[in-house]
């Protein structure tokens, strides 16, 4: 008896038309009946709203509408606060926008709903490293190593955030693991390199390098770095094969065009390398150092106003850049205008400048 007024209320409530029983008609258990039947069509309602929109989500990702990618996920999530899939694509959305923050909170609280989400903690390290939150990004390298300890990208990553820090002899380890893993792995053997270079282990960076370049040879980064290594060997002609090199591979790679005219300069040959900073600019008209070394280069021609004007358009770029001021107040000082010089010098020295130091020690009163 009771199946069967089961099957009539389902049959009433399913319909449009018809009579509707109130709450005294109906026994207890067909009262649980019909509210549980509610309950589970809105839960459905929301399920199907709610994967409706994550699916909207992905192919405005696959378009690159990275932000209206994130009002979709955010819909999937308020219809179901456990889809586990719009969280992550939230957080690798936000990422691809530099929203980094809020990346990190996105996948804390993936990591909150599964605490063991390998790449949840792999993507959070990304987004606290290019927040330079670089102890808590090798912490979360380190969870993900913990679950995969042949995760070459974690390990990689870590290394990188460990030279950020300083500790190259970390990275250096790091390093070490990841080229283990994949044998032909460009970067990590690059990035060793550094590590070696900033030790003034040199012959050793350039073992590095060049087995970088064994595995890449299209890599215009790596010729440069190369190129910059040599120079500090003294080793001039190498230096400009390398850094011709990377030119070669990209034209358009302005730090090849400055750190060849920074070699130049050291050479003594001013003219050729005030035409680098003139072609580095030319690519980058943003980039500060190639102005200052223009200027130091105008300079040594005796081209005092010249290195005054690009001294200025440092400074109007970064009115922190120490280097413009030092070599502004020479070209002041060969003006005859002491008290201009005097003054760059100090702010030179205020902004930590040891050569800003030696001129105004030396030259101001």
């Amino acid at each position: 008896m009771t199946k069967r007024i089961i099957i009539g209320l389902s049959i009433i409530l399913s319909s449009n038309h018809g009579f509707c029983q109130s709450d005294e008609e109906l026994t207890p258990v067909e009262i649980a009946y019909r509210d549980s039947i509610a309950l589970l069509n809105a839960d459905n309602a929301r399920t199907s709203a709610s994967q409706e929109a994550y699916n909207e989500g992905i192919n405005l990702f696959e378009q690159k509408k990275f932000k209206e990618s994130i009002g979709k996920f955010d819909l999937a999530i308020k219809g179901d606060t456990l889809f586990q899939f719009a969280f992550y694509n939230k957080g690798i959305a936000q990422i691809e926008i530099k929203k980094y923050a809020e990346a990190i909170s996105t996948f804390t609280a993936l990591i909150k709903l599964n605490d063991e989400h390998e790449m949840a903690y792999f993507n959070r390290a990304r987004a606290y490293q290019e927040s330079k939150y670089l102890t808590e990004a090798i912490a979360d390298y380190n969870q993900v190593l913990f679950f995969n300890p042949k995760n070459e990208m974690a390990l990689y990553n870590s290394g990188v955030a460990w030279f950020l820090q300083k500790n190259y002899m970390k990275a250096i380890s790091m390093y070490d693991k990841a080229i283990r893993v994949k044998e032909d792995m460009a970067n990590a053997y690059n990035d060793r390199a550094s590590c070696y270079r900033m030790l003034k282990k040199y012959d050793q960076a350039i073992i590095d390098y060049n087995k970088a370049i064994t595995f890449n040879a299209e890599y215009a980064f790596i010729y440069n770095n190369i190129g910059t290594t040599k120079k500090l060997m003294k080793d001039y002609p190498g230096a400009k094969n390398a850094y011709s090199r990377s030119l070669s591979i990209d034209p358009k790679f302005y730090l090849a065009y400055s750190n060849r005219a920074a070699m130049l300069f050291e050479e003594g040959k001013y003219v050729e390398a005030e035409k680098d900073y003139s072609a580095c600019i030319k690519i980058n008209a943003e980039y500060v150092p190639a102005y200052s070394g223009r200027a130091a280069c105008n300079h040594k021609l005796e081209k005092y106003e010249k290195a005054v004007e690009d001294c200025n358009k440092a400074i109007s770029i970064n009115v922190n850049y120490a280097g413009a001021y030092v070599n502004r107040g020479i070209a002041k000082e060969m003006l005859r205008d002491q008290i201009g010089a005097c003054a760059d010098w100090r702010k030179a020295r205020e902004l930590g400048s040891e050569l800003g130091k030696k001129y105004q020690s030396g030259n101001c009163q």
